[in-house]
């Protein structure tokens, strides 16, 4: 890999990871909102409105910032990415288009509708904008991973005038077998994000003695939507997910898994350092032939290995792959221990005044950020070094003659820029979460 090229994928990784910080939070939040909005809807209660309102200011922060940095990643397509760009941008440009004249435009629209339409909009006017929110927000998540499933699984495509790709069907663009389960799995980590993030705000105000009424409704919707979205995470949607993987990349499960001889009845690795030069695992703490199980479904059955394809097909960074994996797999695990010991003492009617179970709560509210960017690593890291798998090598996707100094001294601008961005929105979350759910006062004149 050239030096250009190096900086090409650092930067984008750099700004990827950064912007799905807050789609992964708003994806979470509109269907909890909507969840607080039907809830305000048939009982009447301005104490759910009031919670679902609350709820839509910290939507509407971390929209803004989504939307902010966001807009770099599409330029970057044509400053960084034109070889790219030239090869599938007639495939591509249909899913990414649909994303921002269908979803986002949905989207924005009816969040200015529940943000300023609270006094003059009828109650199921209200719920009818939350339902809006929600379905834009999803819509938006599922246009953009209809475009990374592509580039997962190339379907739906053919070869125009010199050698660039053309869309040759939609429908198999849309209907992608890579799509559903990654889908899936997306959104359900991004209703972890949501819940957890609810949660530990509800378990923060039960601890402070404020605004207690909300901290416990809070806690209540985020533990059990959590309990439910993390269980979903790891069974069905992360097996199949996992599936897909083995039957359509299984040089990419091989390095996930740290396996690199092929076996019949391959055990499934807790821990262990992947060691390049000796090809083999370093102190691994396996379950035997659970990885034949979980794949084929047959404890017997045979699974491919990092020796079953050429070097130059490998994935790039197999020990980075391999620990990003297990990294989100671990915290996957807790999640769900955690919600469900959350549910237990909710449904023993102790949660709100174990403090203990509360600081657990409040402490565990950034990992699910880290799991979903362990997760997002894996997807991509998985894919290398195609960056349209099995079609286009990521070499030959980047700008040729972008020297690898302007992509340094952009980084470095785009990490000044977003450290500003990142101040910004935690001092405006804080004002929000100082303030609490009670509604804003009028202003003044």
């Amino acid at each position: 890999m050239d030096s250009a090229l190096t900086w090409d994928r650092l930067q984008f990784a750099f700004t990827a990871t950064f912007h799905y910080l807050f789609p992964q939070l708003t994806m979470g939040l509109a269907l909890l909102v909507f969840v607080l909005m039907t809830m305000a809807l048939r009982s009447g209660s301005a104490h759910h409105r009031h919670a679902a309102a609350f709820w839509t200011r910290i939507f509407a922060i971390s929209f803004a910032m989504g939307v902010v940095t966001g807009i770099p990643l599409e330029f970057q397509f044509g400053t960084n990415w034109s070889g790219f760009s030239r090869y599938s941008g007639g495939v591509i440009g249909q899913t990414l288009a649909m994303e921002g004249v269908f979803a986002f435009f949905l989207e924005s629209t009816f969040l200015g509708l529940l943000l300023y339409g609270a006094k003059k909009l009828s109650p199921r006017l209200l719920w009818f904008s939350a339902l809006m929110v929600f379905a834009g927000s999803w819509m938006s998540a599922f246009f953009i991973l209809a475009t990374n499933a592509w580039m997962q699984l190339p379907v739906g495509q053919t070869a125009g005038a010199g050698g660039a790709l053309q869309l040759e069907s939609l429908g198999a663009l849309l209907t992608n077998a890579w799509l559903p389960w990654q889908f899936l799995h997306n959104m359900s980590g991004a209703v972890i994000t949501g819940s957890f993030v609810m949660a530990g705000v509800g378990a923060f105000y039960l601890l402070l003695g404020k605004h207690e009424e909300h901290g416990r409704t809070y806690l209540r919707l985020g533990v059990i939507a959590g309990a439910i979205a993390a269980c979903f995470q790891i069974f069905p949607s992360g097996d199949e997910q996992g599936r897909d993987v083995a039957h359509y990349q299984p040089v990419t499960l091989a390095a996930m898994e740290g396996l690199f001889e092929t076996r019949e009845g391959a055990p499934i690795v807790i821990v262990g350092q992947p060691d390049m030069e000796a090809r083999r695992l370093d102190n691994p703490i396996e379950i035997p032939r659970m990885l034949s199980f979980l794949t084929f479904r047959h404890w017997a059955a045979q699974v491919q290995g990092l020796d079953a394809f050429p070097r130059e097909d490998w994935p790039d960074n197999v020990p980075l792959l391999y620990y990003a994996y297990h990294i989100m797999v671990g915290l996957g695990t807790i999640f769900v221990a955690a919600m469900l010991l959350s549910v237990w003492h909710l449904w023993r009617g102790t949660l709100f005044r174990s403090r203990g179970m509360l600081w657990l709560l409040v402490l565990l509210v950034p990992f699910p950020f880290i799991a979903n960017t362990a997760g997002w690593l894996t997807a991509e890291l998985g894919r290398q070094p195609w960056v349209v798998y099995g079609l286009q090598r990521t070499a030959q996707g980047s700008s040729p003659h972008v020297a690898s100094g302007n992509v340094l001294f952009s980084l470095i601008g785009f990490a000044g820029t977003y450290t500003v961005l990142a101040i910004l929105f935690l001092y405006l979350a804080y004002r929000e979460l100082d303030h609490g759910p009670a509604p804003a006062p009028p202003e003044a004149g």
